[in-house]
């Protein structure tokens, strides 16, 4: 390289457009969020379920051993996080990228440029969606009905999007048809 030439410091940067567009793609986002909701509350469910017979577990042990089991009930907050995370992190990064209740719900996650979830950010979307509802309640929900993409904070945050899964983005598209 001669002096005359420029030299390239640093890390290009290649910024991938937005793979999901509701003007070209409505049927993508036709009622995300009242499904969404539906879906949260069956994976909740999914979720405490074995939590909470994990404590009724705990409670019995505790009553034959003289209540020295009842010590365990300090893990059971501690594992619930754990076994959120996996469930997330592991239903979300499965092929389907979507949880069981997403699943129900004919629902998937996808990054904004298109591709799949994964573990690590399925966690990590329990996780910031945890924190953000717990300081910001109201705002996570008003901003999904603020974008034409119905994009919750905890999305825009961390780069995904839900969608309706492909099945039935296309009897929605043929419905339109129809019509």
């Amino acid at each position: 390289m001669s002096d005359s030439e420029s030299r390239r410091i640093g890390v290009s940067i290649d910024f991938k457009p937005h793979a999901y567009d509701p003007g070209v793609n409505p049927e993508l986002f036709r009622g995300v969020l009242a499904r969404r909701f539906i879906a949260f509350v069956i994976d909740i469910f999914i979720i405490m379920l074995p939590v909470a017979f994990a404590a009724i577990f705990i409670f019995f042990l505790g009553l034959v051993t003289f209540l020295l089991g009842w010590a365990l009930f300090w893990l059971l907050y501690p594992c619930t996080i754990v076994w959120a995370l996996v469930y997330c992190g592991s239903t979300l990064g499965s092929p389907a990228s979507a949880t069981l209740g997403m699943r129900m719900m004919d629902l998937e996650m996808r990054t904004w440029y298109g591709a799949p979830a994964y573990f690590v950010l399925g966690a990590v979307h329990a996780i910031v969606f945890w924190v953000t509802v717990s300081l910001l309640t109201p705002l996570v929900l008003v901003v999904g009905l603020l974008n034409e993409r119905q994009r919750l904070l905890h999305d825009i945050l961390i780069g995904t999007v839900i969608i309706n899964n492909p099945v039935r983005a296309q009897a929605l598209r043929m419905a339109g048809l129809q019509v």
